[in-house]
């Protein structure tokens, strides 16, 4: 019998010993680890070459960028000290801020700038833009660099500040040099982390640890801009593919962040002890009704304008998340509401349902019962339930609609179709972008209308790329909300595409967190435990 008990007790040891180590040590003495769930497994390192949301994110853990955007979106110098702008606004002059050194201990220097700022502007479609009005870039010396125009860029700094993919992050001119169309080999960064290359698992965890030699800002943090300073240790993204085990780790402990939980499971969260739910993403994500322009009934006018009056913006966004009006805004600007662009302007057919209208501009563009094929894409919750309310609103505007379910790869590859829908084409689908997708027409790719040139859709208006072309020359900001209005009013009245409002996505982290921040990227730096 004593030797029972004695098994007993050495069993309940050997189990307590098991829970020990399993468990992260979070005694004192020990690092500081946090855990978090991204909306993506990480397979990639290279944020220039691809525009994944996940890789974009690695990217601000280990590099830094030139300029930053602030919770506002007003940018702000980060890597830069000071910079001077000529009078002609042809010439710009950068000086880089002590203390920038790369994550092996060599110095930032102006040539590294340089070079990556070349190899990002080869790549993105802001950078592109910019880089066709660039005449030369010039080093100073180890620490000033000039930017020299053929013609005013008035969206230079904004570019350099951009935060969403591709981001002109700046990297040692060793890997800036490697062509942009081959992925870097090293993560070699300047910014508030190191990455830990041998702990790398694709596709299932990355490990970031704390760049001690990391100079800060003397400033706030505030979004991508400010003081980067780092509270941990240790930061690890895991990917959870599992919606149920995701949510239980995070009420459970054992991770401490979820970036995007399923709305499914918010009420879970909640009521969860120890778990907050809060959205720091003030832009949220837009929602979009993409239009075909190349094919029947949308190759004409009155038949776009009509989806405008059949669309009932509420309804599209309350589908997804409900009654709370935390969660959505019915916003009329092209640009996301409350950032710096944002107008009314053009919106009131948008704003306004009238299926008699709608019916009205439908019999003027000379429809005849074509069936439209609107691509249904079913595995987001967003694009599918808002498919299903545009496919309702526009049969009762006299359209014949025909939804074609199918998963997100499939829709992405018969998108690039421009043949009539009955030859495996499509007249319509619905999607989303990020708020910093969105914040100018420079960035804005659902606004623009280069014909062929455009993003999937393909509508063609002169007017529209004229006032594009003079939003990024023009230099004085008064001006440039002038002809962002102007743009944002012929894209309604042309209808480039139809916008379905916002929606914002919550996150959820355990309460012991403190100092995450506010804005469309998830930041690690200013937090602690």
């Amino acid at each position: 019998m004593k030797c029972f008990r004695s098994w007993n007790v050495w069993v309940k040891f050997l189990g307590a010993l098991s829970l020990f180590l399993i468990i992260p040590c979070q005694c004192i003495g020990a690092d500081t680890v946090i855990r978090v769930n991204l909306d993506a497994a990480l397979n990639q390192l290279d944020p220039i070459g691809t525009t994944s949301y996940i890789v974009r994110s690695h990217g601000f853990m280990v590099y830094d960028t030139l300029f930053g955007l602030d919770e506002n979106m007003n940018v702000k110098p980060q890597m830069v000290d000071t910079y001077t702008i000529s009078d002609d606004s042809l010439v710009y002059s950068f000086t880089l801020r002590d203390g920038l050194h790369w994550h092996d201990g060599a110095s930032v220097t102006s040539r590294d700038c340089v070079a990556s700022i070349k190899r990002w502007g080869s790549k993105d479609g802001m950078g592109q833009q910019l880089m066709a009005a660039v005449e030369k870039m010039e080093i100073i010396n180890g620490k000033t660099f000039t930017i020299v125009l053929k013609r005013p860029f008035g969206m230079l700094l904004q570019s350099l500040a951009k935060i969403t993919a591709n981001v002109p992050f700046m990297m040692k001119e060793e890997q800036a040099l490697t062509s942009p169309d081959e992925q870097i080999t090293e993560v070699m960064g300047s910014g508030p982390f190191r990455f830990v290359k041998e702990a790398f698992e694709p596709g299932t965890k990355a490990v970031y640890v704390k760049n001690k030699d990391y100079v800060p800002r003397n400033e706030p943090g505030s979004n991508t801009a400010g003081g980067k300073v780092v509270n941990v240790d240790r930061v690890e993204i895991v990917w959870i593919p599992d919606l149920s085990t995701r949510t239980n780790a995070l009420i459970s402990g054992e991770i401490d962040f979820i970036e995007a939980p399923h709305p499914d499971h918010i009420a879970k969260l909640k009521a969860a002890e120890n778990v907050r739910v809060e959205k720091f993403d003030t832009l949220g994500y837009q929602c979009v009704l993409r239009l075909n322009h190349l094919q029947p009934p949308f190759n004409n006018i009155y038949a776009r304008q009509a989806v405008l009056w059949a669309t009932d913006m509420e309804m599209a966004l309350k589908v997804v998340v409900g009654n709370d009006p935390d969660m959505y805004r019915k916003c009329p600007s092209m640009y996301p509401c409350d950032t710096p662009f944002a107008t009314d302007i053009g919106s009131k057919p948008l704003m306004t349902q009238d299926f008699d209208k709608a019916k009205a501009l439908l019999k003027k563009s000379g429809y005849k019962g074509e069936k439209v094929i609107i691509l249904h894409g079913t595995g987001g919750s967003i694009v599918s339930a808002q498919t299903m309310v545009t496919g309702q609103n526009l049969r009762k505007a006299g359209f014949n609609v025909e939804l074609i379910p199918m998963d997100w790869a499939t829709l992405s590859a018969r998108r690039k179709v421009k043949k009539p829908a009955s030859e495996g084409g499509w007249n319509a689908f619905q999607t989303y972008f990020t708020g910093p997708d969105f914040l100018n027409p420079a960035e804005h790719m659902a606004i623009k209308a280069e014909g062929e040139n455009s993003w999937f859709g393909w509508p063609e208006d002169k007017k529209i790329q004229e006032l594009c072309s003079a939003f990024v020359a023009e230099p004085d900001f008064e001006k440039q909300k002038e002809i962002a209005a102007e743009i944002q009013a012929r894209a309604y009245e042309v209808v480039t595409y139809v916008p379905l409002g916002t929606i914002y996505q919550p996150a959820a982290y355990r309460t012991e967190l403190k100092g995450l921040l506010k804005g469309p990227v998830s930041l690690f730096w200013n937090v602690s435990r």
